[in-house]
């Protein structure tokens, strides 16, 4: 008698567990519809509003008080400048963070501590690293609020990220390749070199590429350190002043008059495009070092 009640309390338990399993299924699918409808919307919203006035002069204008005059010529051209600098100063400080700490550095309580820091640096808000950039770029190091305090504000942001992709590549390179190589006879870099990092390449440069694509989208750093709103010309150096298209478009949301929302409708496809061009190269990169690499 104890057994059957037993067996029909487990079977009772076992419904609860299924209806509870199909009521949070449903619930997640719910709220996925939600936030998928919310964020077609607001497509729908951006394309119909800024297709309109997306044509060649738009892309070739300076920005202007008038709308109809209107372009973000400026800001693309600071936006190019920005990756670039961006890519160039995180690029090498990321991949040589990451070698060292997965290579060479051995375990330890300062390695952990600093691995910790790394990560926690990656969930810090963005406006955070706008303050810090202001207080030594711009002000300490007197860069002044330039294109080289913002490409190096941009930097710190995405650094921690590309650390902790770059180290996750090396990560997932077996040991047997490493060992294989030191047999050989070969040291502990030109196993690096020639070895592991031709195997890891491609999920170094995806976690670059994607962050990257972060800083395009960023305006919060670089408002803090005083990059434009308006600006009638394109930087000719490192040391000019400048704008990026997430600025441009937030200058644009603030204004009252309709018009200037249609222009940040435009600028937004723009930069929608361009992050996912950047998005699909990554794509692209990862498959050509995924095949080209035996692991």
């Amino acid at each position: 008698m104890s057994t059957e009640l037993t067996l029909e309390q487990q079977d009772k338990h076992l419904r609860k567990r299924k209806l509870k399993s199909r009521a949070y299924y449903y619930l997640i699918v719910f709220a996925s519809a939600i936030a998928l409808i919310v964020l077609l919307a607001l497509m729908i919203n951006v394309l119909y509003s800024g297709l309109r006035i997306l044509d060649w002069g738009f892309l070739t204008s300076f920005a202007s008080r008038l709308p109809e005059r209107a372009g973000i010529k400026a800001s693309i051209y600071g936006t190019f400048w920005m990756v670039v600098l961006t890519a160039v100063f995180s690029f090498p400080l990321g991949i040589g963070a990451a070698i060292y700490l997965e290579e060479y550095a051995r375990p330890s309580r300062l390695t952990r501590l600093i691995s910790l820091n790394i990560a926690n640096l990656a969930g810090i808000p963005s406006i955070i690293y706008g303050v810090l950039g202001l207080a030594f770029f711009v002000r300490g190091l007197s860069f002044g609020r330039s294109l080289l305090a913002g490409s190096l504000t941009m930097t710190l942001l995405i650094l921690p990220i590309i650390i902790i992709a770059s180290r996750e590549a090396l990560k997932n390179i077996p040991r047997d390749l490493r060992e294989s190589s030191l047999a050989l006879g070969a040291t502990r870099w030109q196993t690096i070199r020639r070895a592991v990092l031709p195997s890891a390449f491609g999920g170094m440069l995806t976690g670059t590429i994607l962050a990257i694509s972060r800083a395009i989208s960023e305006a919060a750093p670089l408002i803090m350190i005083g990059a434009l709103t308006f600006m009638a010309f394109t930087p000719q150096s490192t040391s000019d002043p400048f704008t990026v298209l997430a600025i441009q478009i937030f200058n644009w949301t603030s204004r009252p008059q309709a018009e200037f929302h249609q222009l940040a409708a435009g600028a937004i496809i723009v930069l929608l495009a361009i992050l996912l061009l950047t998005n699909s190269l990554s794509i692209y990169l990862r498959n050509k070092y995924q095949k080209k690499s035996m692991y």
